[in-house]
Order: structure tokens, then C-alpha cells, then sequence
């Protein structure tokens, strides 16, 4: 399984038209980082991209979708040495006024499309066939933020020889780190010890009864569903600061040594993972489909607990309030949701005893964001001059 998704929900209203980038903003980079990036690989081109170029003395086009950038100038400077970058504006973003200007080719034969931010530049709606299909020939790279890209058809992008490429290796230190937080909740019951204490009855009842609730995390078992760059850094931080046991589920086996410098072992199955599971957590796609179900949380053992930040589609939501109902489950925690930015009514029940509900927050942090626009630029820098993607994603 590839990156968890993680971008923000599609609702996130329009921004002003602007200038790019902001000025007075000092730039960072993700140089220095602990993450190691994906395999680097090409993509072929479709002829007609391939012989498409800018007339003599013009820069290639790139589209710029959403906010300017802000926080690598210095990188922007480089960019924009190489391009001519087009910023539509909020209103030429919203998708019937967008589609009529791919149809006017309003923008010309620009070569890439450039979206920085995860909360503006998805205004358009998700990227289906309408839109692929009104995309000049001369585009090569898509390059977004976000570990998500289950509102693009990233599988037409390739066929009409377009690479897309995610910020999932600008995410998954903020997301990993979240989804600890999130593991630790469910162990210790903090959604019932935070909602207690405003009240002094409450704080009372709390100090006396979540004792026999909580447990260590020591020599407890967690299961990861998917172990990409995200589920590594879950592996590693569990085990190293907790002493967990961690077992995952992928639907491709990692390399051994991987393995073993993680401490991971690995499931042939969901049904194998989850029933040695005393926590799962989803760091899965969205094309996984719905794998916590009626079916699979049965394979849970009493008392287990689940953790998503990866698609609230990945999860029946109704089979998961029966399973809280019954009491088959200790405590979930979910940033993410089937129908965001709405929280199933019946899981909301439990957000002052067993339920962990944020608002899709995980990868949300100033460092991701500057990891975002460093690596969409890169990935266009890379791929328009004939280098391998840094973190190509519809290359299978």
C-alpha cells in the first residue's frame, strides 16, 4: 500500500488572487530530513508531449492552482527563473469557469500544473476525466501537496503520460507523530480523563476508575495497515520510545533488511494482522477500499482499538459504532471521516469516554507546509529537465 492520504477536506474556501510568492517570509527547506525518499523513477510521455516545447526565447507554462508561496523564496527564485508561473485567480479556479478556460486554452500549452497548498487549489473539484481530458498535450507533471491524491485520477494522468507526484514524504513526520498521540489516547482512556476534568464530581469519578481502564503500552502489539513512509516512522517511534511489538499487513512484503531494522514483522493477511493486534492503525490509501467493516472488526479481539489518519473511507462507520456499542472495542481514535466535515452522530456518543475525534489535522503543521512547496517545485524542476520524479506516485 502506498502513502496514507492525508490532504485536507476538498471544502476549503476560495483565497483572493494574489501575487507569488509572499515576500518577508524566511525560506526553509526539508534538507536535513530524516525521511528517505521513494524509489526514483520515470515516466514515459505521450508523443505529442514529448515534442511539445516553447516557442524560441519564451519560457515553458506552468500553471500555479492556490495560494502563493511563502516559505521557500530562494527555491521560487529558481523556479521562476526557468518558468513563466500562471496563478488563476479564486474565481477562475471554481470548476465551470476553469473548464471553460482549458477549453479556451486561456493558459496556453503550459507544462505543468503546480499546487503548493493543501487548502486552496481545489477549487476546480476532483481532477476526472472532464479535466484530464481538456489538458494540453504539453503537460508532463502534476505536482501537489499533500500525501493524497484519491481526488485525482492519477491512473488517466498516466495514460495521457502526466506524472503525479504527492508531498506524502513532506507529511509523514507530522502525521506519524499525530498518530502516536492518537495510539497513547486509546491505551490511557484520554478522551474520558480531558472531558472530566472541567467538572469536580467528574474529576473525582476519572481519578478513581480510569486507572482500571488504562495500560502501558510495553509489549502490546500494534498493527499497521500499510507500511509506507508514514507507517515506518509509526514502527520506529513505537517501538523505540514504547517497547511495542509491531506486525503490518501490505499488499507488497518490504525487503528484509527493512524489516529488520524496523523490528516489524509481517501479515500475509488483514484477518493475521488484526486478530494479534492489540491496536490497529489504517495507513492505507483510499483505493484500499473499506477494510474495517462488519466482517473484519470481528476479527478484533476484545478490547483492541483502532486508530485512522489515513481515509474515513477506509471505515464503516456504522459497524464501528455497533463494535463501540457492544463494547468489543476499548477506544478508537479517527482524524479522519467518511463524511467530512460531518462526525457520524454515533461515534460522536463516545467523544467524552472512548472516542478520539479530530478534524483531519495530522499532517497539518508549518514544517509540512514548507515541505509541500519545496517538494512540488523540485518534483517540477526534476521532471521538466528530464530527471527521475523525486515522489511519483501512477508510475506502477
Amino acid at each position: 500500500m502506498a502513502e496514507p492520504t492525508n490532504t485536507p477536506m476538498p471544502t476549503a474556501p476560495p483565497t483572493p488572487r494574489s501575487t507569488s510568492p509572499v515576500p518577508g517570509v524566511a525560506r526553509s527547506s526539508i534538507a536535513g530530513s530524516t525521511l528517505v525518499p521513494p524509489k526514483l523513477i520515470t515516466i514515459a510521455t505521450t508523443a505529442a508531449a514529448a515534442s511539445a516545447s516553447p516557442a524560441p526565447g519564451k519560457k515553458p507554462v506552468v500553471l500555479h492552482v492556490g495560494d502563493p508561496v511563502r516559505y521557500n523564496l530562494q527555491t521560487y527564485q529558481e523556479f521562476a527563473a526557468e518558468f513563466d508561473v500562471v496563478r488563476p485567480s479564486a474565481e477562475e479556479r471554481q470548476r465551470p469557469a476553469f473548464v471553460q478556460a482549458l477549453r479556451e486554452k486561456r493558459w496556453g500549452d503550459f507544462v505543468a500544473i503546480f499546487r503548493p497548498f493543501w487548502g486552496t487549489g481545489g477549487e476546480m473539484g476532483n481532477w476526472d476525466a472532464e479535466l484530464i481530458g481538456l489538458l494540453p498535450d504539453s503537460v508532463r507533471v502534476f505536482a501537489s501537496a499533500g500525501a493524497g491524491f484519491d481526488w485525482a485520477d492519477t491512473k488517466l494522468l498516466a495514460e495521457k503520460g502526466i506524472v503525479y507526484c504527492n508531498g506524502g514524504l513532506a507529511a509523514a513526520e507530522a502525521v506519524s507523530d499525530f498518530a502516536v498521540a492518537m495510539i497513547v489516547s486509546t491505551f490511557r482512556v484520554l478522551p474520558y480523563c480531558i472531558s472530566s476534568a472541567p467538572d469536580q464530581t467528574a474529576f473525582r469519578d476519572c481519578h478513581a476508575s480510569a486507572t482500571a481502564q488504562s495500560h502501558n503500552l510495553r509489549a502490546t502489539t500494534l498493527g499497521l495497515v500499510g507500511l509506507g513512509n508514514i507507517g515506518q516512522q509509526i514502527a520506529h517511534k513505537c517501538y523505540a520510545a514504547f517497547g511495542m511489538e509491531v506486525a503490518y499487513f501490505d499488499v507488497e512484503r518490504k525487503p528484509a533488511a527493512l524489516e529488520e531494522k524496523l523490528r516489524v514483522s509481517f501479515r500475509p493477511s488483514l484477518e493475521q494482522l488484526v486478530r494479534v493486534s492489540d491496536c490497529v492503525v489504517l495507513c492505507a490509501p483510499a483505493v484500499a477500499g473499506c477494510v474495517i467493516d462488519a466482517k473484519s472488526l470481528s476479527w478484533f479481539r476484545p478490547g483492541a482499538r483502532l486508530v485512522n489518519v489515513a481515509r474515513g473511507s477506509l471505515v464503516d462507520e456504522e459497524a464501528l459504532a455497533d463494535a463501540l456499542e457492544r463494547e468489543q472495542l476499548a477506544g478508537i481514535a479517527l482524524d479522519v471521516h467518511a463524511d467530512e466535515p460531518a462526525v457520524h452522530p454515533r461515534l460522536l456518543a463516545f467523544a467524552r469516554s472512548k472516542a478520539l475525534l479530530t478534524c483531519h489535522n495530522a499532517g497539518g503543521t508549518v514544517e509540512t507546509h514548507v515541505g509541500f512547496e519545496e517538494l512540488a517545485m523540485r518534483n517540477i524542476l526534476a521532471v521538466l529537465a528530464g530527471r527521475p520524479a523525486i515522489t511519483p506516485v501512477n508510475l506502477q
